[in-house]
């Protein structure tokens, strides 16, 4: 076996955690969750993530990665005035519609019609505040801000992959070396704490129906066409059905919902890996062992991380995301006949709107869609006078 292979698996793993393990905090502290159930639902999920790839990497002989809905939580970190019960809800109803999805393929294809450039608006709008929020620290420290700032925008130049990472390494080590931080815990080994779900309609509609639709427009079509991309040919309702039947099981622990991996899934596709596409499956195995480190230190990694100062993670948090508030922006934009839409639905979500306790995600969404129908009627009003002139020429 080529050193290749081990070597991707956990590089996609390092870079997948590390680079947004600060948004999981965020998301956390967003609805509430207490240091104890915060560990216990990055162990969920990393364990749900280790045993996913690994099925389906071993029953596909495909290199399928799986990773944590990064956009979902940064939805859950925007969000205001849900609880965690609330939240672990939330992430039960999106399980349930990733399993519908994967049993029933009407499903998958209707999600595959939303436009492009609306799901790809709300995305942006979700994640602008994290890319504004991040230059928003630099006032409170200057001194530990300005250098990593700048070090992330070099070092993205050379491998854009590790650059969060470095950024959060070096960062952490600055605030050690510097005082600003006290001491490092105590390691401990990671336990799972049951959260009583909550089920409310605002919960429902604002946080997982959107969390639904981002994770299948942004996440799973994604992860989907990487492996297109490197000549697989995935089949997707087992793989859709079996990251929502693993998000079931880990969302009563505080688990957020998995997902086929996008960047990750590059990492660990590609003919760097292996010149013999029918070998890079062996990634899954790897990346599952990286997982389940992960989950045995989960809670001493979320201590450390409660113990750096919030402006640092702020700044990781933004920086993680700035690469998919890029890519949204571009997709959001490409369509000159849907831009309107597309800014339209960017605003609303951006704007944090809650209505009949319902968050702005959804009501951006709703906004773009009703905007875009009205620019096609319009479009087919005008070509009607037209096509009775084509009709009666004929």
């Amino acid at each position: 076996m080529r050193i290749s292979i081990p070597i991707s698996a956990f590089v996609a793993a390092i870079v997948g955690f590390g680079g947004t393990l600060a948004v999981v905090i965020a998301a956390a502290k967003a609805v509430g969750a207490t240091q104890i159930e915060t560990a216990s639902g990055v162990t969920a999920i990393c364990l749900a993530m280790a045993v996913e790839c690994l099925w389906l990497s071993w029953r596909t002989k495909m290199p399928v990665i799986t990773a944590w809905s990064t956009p979902g939580l940064a939805l859950l970190a925007a969000s205001s005035g849900f609880s965690v019960n609330e939240a672990v809800g939330a992430f039960i109803v999106t399980a349930v519609l990733l399993i519908a999805t994967g049993l029933f393929k009407p499903l998958t294809q209707f999600i595959a019609r939303i436009p492009p450039s609306v799901a790809s608006g709300m995305l942006a709008g979700i994640l602008v505040g994290f890319a504004t929020n991040a230059f928003k620290t630099i006032p409170s420290d200057p001194w530990l801000i300005l250098p990593l700032i700048a070090a992330f925008f070099v070092i993205r130049l050379f491998n854009p992959a590790l650059s969060v990472l470095a950024v959060l390494i070096g960062g952490g080590l600055a605030a050690f070396l510097t005082g600003r931080v006290g001491g490092l815990p105590a390691p401990e080994l990671s336990t799972l704490t049951l959260i009583a779900p909550q089920f409310t309609a605002g919960a429902v509609i604002g946080l997982a129906l959107p969390l639904y639709l981002v994770t299948m427009a942004s996440q799973n079509l994604s992860g989907l066409a990487v492996l297109k991309a490197a000549g697989y040919h995935p089949e997707p309702g087992p793989l859709i059905g079996v990251t929502g039947f693993f998000s079931l099981l880990s969302a009563p622990f505080g688990g957020p919902t998995t997902n086929l991996a996008a960047i990750s899934a590059a990492i660990c596709t590609g003919p760097d890996v292996h010149p013999d596409p029918a070998e890079r499956w062996k990634t899954g195995p790897f990346y599952t062992l990286a997982y389940l480190v992960f989950a045995m230190f989960g809670a001493s990694l979320v201590a450390i991380f409660a113990v750096l100062p919030q402006a640092l993670i702020v700044l990781v948090a933004g920086l993680a995301l700035m690469a998919p508030l890029t890519n949204a922006l571009s997709i959001a934009l490409k369509d000159e006949g849907h831009r309107m839409a597309a800014i339209v639905t960017f605003a609303v979500t951006a704007s944090g709107l809650t209505l009949f306790g319902v968050g702005a995600a959804f009501w951006g969404l709703v906004a773009g869609m009703v905007v875009l129908f009205l620019e096609e009627l319009k479009m087919r009003q005008s070509f009607q006078p037209f096509v009775r002139f084509w009709m009666r020429s004929s």
